[in-house]
């Protein structure tokens, strides 16, 4: 066990929680990346320690099974959080990752578990209407497009192998998300915050609107630019981070 940290080294984190901030907030990767989606962001937001959650299939657990199913990835996520939530804590998930965060905070209430103090979903539809997402209807080549689109935006060339890797994961992560069914709201037992980004091309604010179903509170909050900026934890989106605290 390293200094100061909770828990031995698991394939789920990064980076192993430590003891030594008051409150964490777990963040769920998008469909086709995983936790170096956040490896941009800080390791701490004011008080709150950054947790990246790496989910398996991708990575540094790419030679492990793709989890297959959001009711698998949810399971496996729940035995690994439990020893951690000795503290206040969030999740924040981006797109897709926003419904096994969703999923996640259910799970843990069902559990008689802590759960979180806020759920932060952002640019991502609610559970009922996640068959609406733009990328589930794109054909291999389409996808292989965006993945490209991506890579050059992150200023890196998109050479094949890499290319066919990522389509590789976005295809089954694609496949969970089609699986996946809430055809009724179920209410979380904590305040919502949803993330509209305003140059966002695929979700409008309109369509943010079904969260208003999934808690008690719910509030939506703009943040200036597009879908990816998210990596680049903009200042915005810290600021809006650490106010449940």
């Amino acid at each position: 066990m390293t200094s100061g940290s909770t828990t031995d080294a698991s394939p789920w984190f990064v980076r192993p929680p430590s003891t030594g901030h008051p409150a964490r907030i777990f963040c769920f990767p998008f469909a086709g990346s995983g936790a170096s989606a956040y490896s941009d962001w800080p390791a701490v937001l004011g008080d709150i320690e950054v947790c990246p959650v790496q989910f398996p299939g991708r990575e540094n657990r790419l030679a492990e099974p793709h989890y297959g199913t959001y009711e698998n990835l949810v399971t496996g996520l729940a035995e690994v959080l439990a020893p951690l939530l000795d503290r206040p804590f969030a999740f924040f998930g981006h797109c897709a990752g926003a419904l096994p965060a969703y999923e996640t905070a259910l799970r843990l209430a069902e559990l008689g578990l802590p759960g979180p103090d806020r759920l932060f979903v952002s640019g991502q539809p609610a559970p009922h209407d996640a068959s609406c997402d733009r990328m589930l209807t794109m054909t291999e080549s389409e996808l292989r497009a965006e993945i490209e689109w991506f890579l050059r935006g992150r200023r890196i060339e998109p050479r094949p192998d890499m290319v066919d890797l990522g389509l590789t994961v976005l295809l089954r992560d694609q496949a969970a998300a089609r699986a996946y069914r809430r055809p009724e709201p179920v209410a979380v037992p904590c305040p919502v915050v949803v993330v509209h980004w305003r140059d966002d091309p695929d979700v409008s604010l309109a369509e943010l609107e079904g969260w208003r179903w999934y808690a008690d509170s719910v509030g939506i909050r703009v943040v200036e630019g597009g879908r990816y900026d998210v990596m680049n934890a903009p200042d915005e989106l810290r600021t809006l981070l650490t106010r449940w605290r």
